[in-house]
């Protein structure tokens, strides 16, 4: 197990490998597996990058991520001007459903509505508005309405075995529980992009509108 200062100096080696990320005004710590980051970064986008940088440092087994946006001088944009760009990116954007995302824009934080059936096309919302300029947060408030019923039994077993077919991940030591499409996971994985990847799984079944995710990494 990694001291936590070898594991800061990890994350902050990381970080500073990481091309899309200004590494300068972030700022580590660490204890007991869990990073710490504080500072200011110029994007919401790359506020969003740096935490999946440290999430894929070895030995981090929980992130607090306490990162705020200053937006450049040049990148300051008025509500209405983000609005129609964000309207606009989720309008190219094939993976979410015509007309099924809405956009609110407040001080700079878009605020995404809607209902659609699949994770994937929740989360393409969110990804098609991060990146643009002047954005200081994104709120995806988007719900999930699953096209047909799926009994509980039926959710858990399709899981189960996505899991047994991911050879980066232990399956036998996660468990899975199903109870009016919220899916609770248990157990450990050996990363937590594994804990990561074993979530994503969970979202590609049928009928699923939540997961509460207790995996812990080790």
């Amino acid at each position: 197990m990694k001291t936590n200062s070898q594991l800061q100096r990890d994350v902050q080696e990381e970080l500073n490998w990481e091309p899309s990320v200004t590494a300068t005004g972030i700022g580590v710590s660490a204890k007991d597996g869990v990073i710490t980051l504080t500072g200011s970064v110029p994007s919401y986008y790359e506020k969003a990058v740096a935490e999946r940088v440290v999430g894929r440092v070895a030995g981090v087994q929980g992130i607090a991520e306490e990162l705020s946006v200053r937006l450049p001088t040049l990148s300051e944009r008025t509500d209405t001007d983000i609005a129609a760009s964000a309207l606009n990116a989720l309008a190219w954007n094939i993976a979410v459903p015509t007309d099924r995302a809405k956009v609110r824009v407040e001080d700079g934080w878009i605020t995404l509505s809607g209902e659609v059936e699949w994770h994937f096309q929740q989360l393409a919302a969110e990804n098609a508005v991060v990146h643009l300029m002047g954005v200081k947060g994104v709120t995806n408030a988007i719900t999930l309405k699953p096209g047909a019923a799926t009994v509980a039994a039926e959710i858990k077993a399709k899981i189960e075995q996505a899991f047994n077919r991911m050879a980066v991940s232990e399956a036998s030591e996660i468990t899975v529980s199903v109870q009016d499409g919220k899916v609770t996971l248990r157990g450990r994985a050996r990363s937590w992009r594994e804990r990561d990847e074993a979530v994503a799984s969970v979202w590609a079944a049928p009928g699923v509108t939540a997961v509460d995710n207790k995996i812990v990494a080790d």
